[in-house]
């Protein structure tokens, strides 16, 4: 039998539902960041954030995505300004801290959590394995989510930490992820005036 043939049949998007969703998903390894912004009167936030992607080169933009509701949304607006904290391997307590419901608010989420205020006055935190400041550009409203839009004003990169990533619903290091399955290479096909052709 051939995979073609093993292959469960595609769902109506109507019959997919918010569980199925998720799980497939959760396939797709990610990165796993901490947003964090500082407003002027001296509030501060972060929270565990794992959509996140970068858009452009000129300018230079990413993008994150972030509960309509939460309140990070509303002080990204107030700030004018972010920073996306990429976490390093030895940053799994970081993640869980800034996911965690019933962390504090305010300036006393960060009492423990080592930092340094950057050019743009939000938290970047030490020992991240790449910090991207960002000026806030736009933001878009998208279901239930925001997707804001920041350009690049400075970074922090250590090349030499591993980082933290986020699969099948739980954060794992990156050299501890299985080795890629082997499989054989189909024949490149490559289009010519002549017709279409083959090559290894």
């Amino acid at each position: 039998m051939t995979r073609a043939a093993e292959a469960r049949p595609a769902r109506p998007a109507q019959a997919i539902g918010v569980t199925a969703f998720r799980r497939a998903m959760a396939s797709f390894p990610t990165g796993v960041t901490v947003v964090t912004v500082a407003c002027g009167d001296g509030i501060m936030h972060g929270m565990t954030v794992n959509s996140f992607s970068s858009v452009s080169l000129d300018p230079l933009l990413v993008l994150v995505c972030l509960n309509r509701t939460g309140r990070a949304a509303g002080l990204i607006d107030r700030a004018g300004a972010f920073t996306v904290n990429v976490l390093s391997a030895g940053q799994h307590d970081l993640s869980r801290w800034f996911a965690d419901r019933r962390r504090p608010p305010g300036p006393a989420m960060f009492e423990d959590v080592p930092f340094q205020t950057g050019l743009t006055g939000c938290p970047v935190l030490v020992g991240a394995a790449a910090s991207f400041e960002c000026a806030l550009q736009q933001s878009h409203l998208a279901g239930d989510h925001l997707i804001v839009l920041g350009e690049v004003i400075a970074l922090v990169h250590h090349p030499e930490l591993e980082p933290l990533i986020f699969q099948a619903r739980d954060v794992q290091v990156a050299a501890a992820l299985p080795p890629p399955s082997r499989w054989r290479a189909a024949p490149h096909r490559q289009i010519t005036p002549g017709g279409i052709s083959g090559r290894r």
